[in-house]
């Protein structure tokens, strides 16, 4: 499984379930998906990679809809590699076949130094082979993701690399959607059953997925358009509907819905408390996005009937995990816009407030990659931790009197359950 195959032109970085839902399954899903197997490299799970090493690298993508599931066996995956296994990856990258590198590596691994310093090896060895052309792909949930990538990039390598990076590296700006919940063991037992494939890596999905991208290939791509995909000039709205109608909402319903006790998005969007504040944000939000008001109406209105399959047990917890770098760019924009129109956002706010007082211990576990310096911060008198935890967030938002007066306010209005959990 690990062996060298001289047709592969795909290499995909961060070997997650997301990944196996969406950007391998459209190109499982393209009429020329036999000309482009992908060698994929897990970034962490040295679990995942034996799994599907030991299948040969298909995996069950289970579809479950509102009422029942859909089966379907994957096979865009040529090859799949260990995160240590830096020889290969530096083989793939170096070879002249190759045409795009797609990449998961979530918001906070963008600021880590692993994967980045992976890819800049790969990209490295690709300038000394003299391989040509290639473009990167981001696929997280990140405004200009693809801009963000090359700077980030462009950063890091010395001046040599970054000419030719300039050069030679297209870096592709991309919206991806499809909610993909963690793989229960109950998945793998119905798997087995239904299909009677012992699949150990098996991934559920929503029906709904979209996939839309701006840029150039110069090495060539597979057709995803005929897959589903949208290739456009002009992605930015999209980017805006997206982040912050679809991530911004998942956002606040985890950091409220987990503290009212609910587990899951479905549950969440049931409450009337949680669907309220989820409205409010969403007038917020439709405001400064430049697509027409019956697109927005109708994409609100897909949303709530996606996240409100009760099937789909997609769990408050794991979206709340690194609020420190999903708020950024899922909440702040509205924020700032709203402030610059002399408006101080009470949907915003209010997804604030609910996060600081899930670092004070209300509703999920905080899993964050700066857990260990903001929950100090977020402890003691709310005034105080209120600003502190702002100003960590963005200095511009704990200068702002009217902003911290708001997210106290927000989070005093929140029935406590254990010890002072806000310490008002």
């Amino acid at each position: 499984m690990t062996a060298a195959r001289p047709d592969t032109r795909l290499v995909h970085l961060g070997l997650g379930n997301f990944f196996r839902a969406h950007q391998a399954w459209y190109t499982h899903r393209a009429p020329d998906a036999a000309d482009w197997r992908i060698a994929a490299f897990t970034g962490r799970s040295r679990g995942l990679t034996d799994a599907l090493v030991a299948q040969e690298g298909l995996y069950t993508l289970v579809t479950r809809g509102p009422d029942r599931d859909r089966f379907e066996l994957v096979g865009s995956l040529g090859s799949v590699h260990a995160a240590e296994d830096r020889d290969e990856w530096l083989r793939r990258l170096s070879s002249p076949e190759l045409a795009a590198v797609t990449i998961t590596i979530t918001e906070a691994g963008y600021r880590e130094g692993p994967a980045l310093e992976r890819l800049l090896a790969g990209l490295a060895a690709r300038r000394a082979a003299d391989a040509g052309p290639l473009a990167l792909v981001p696929c997280d949930n990140l405004p200009g993701n693809g801009a963000l990538l090359e700077q980030l990039l462009l950063e890091r390598a010395d001046p040599g690399l970054a000419s030719w990076l300039a050069d030679s590296v297209s870096t592709v700006t991309t919206v991806v959607d499809r909610i993909t919940p963690r793989t229960e063991p109950d998945d793998l037992l119905l798997v087995a059953r239904e299909t009677g494939f012992a699949d150990r890596a098996p991934v559920v999905t929503e029906p709904f997925s979209e996939w839309i991208l701006s840029g150039a290939f110069p090495g060539g791509r597979p057709r995803w358009e005929d897959a589903g995909a949208t290739f456009t000039d002009e992605i930015e709205p999209f980017e805006e509907r997206k982040l912050w109608l679809l991530n911004g909402g998942h956002s606040l319903l985890a950091y409220t819905g987990s503290a009212l006790g609910h587990e899951t998005v479905a549950e969440a969007v049931a409450d009337d408390a949680c669907r309220g504040r989820l409205e409010q944000w969403w007038d917020e939000a439709s405001a400064h996005v430049r697509l027409p008001d019956a697109d927005l109406a109708a994409y609100r209105s897909a949303l709530l009937e996606r996240w409100e399959n009760p099937r789909l047990r997609h769990r408050l917890a794991q979206i709340a995990a690194d609020g420190s770098q999903k708020l950024r760019v899922r909440i702040l924009p509205v924020l700032r816009r709203e402030r610059e129109a002399g408006r101080v956002p009470e949907g915003a706010t209010q997804v604030l407030a609910a996060w600081v007082c899930h670092l004070r211990g209300l509703g999920a576990p905080v899993d964050d990659v700066r857990a260990a310096e903001l929950v100090p911060l977020a402890a003691g008198p709310l005034p105080e931790a209120v600003r502190r935890v702002l100003d960590a967030l963005d200095p511009a938002l704990g200068e702002d009197d009217a902003v911290v007066a708001a997210v106290v306010a927000g989070c005093a209005g929140w029935r406590l359950h254990g010890p002072d959990a806000t310490g008002t």
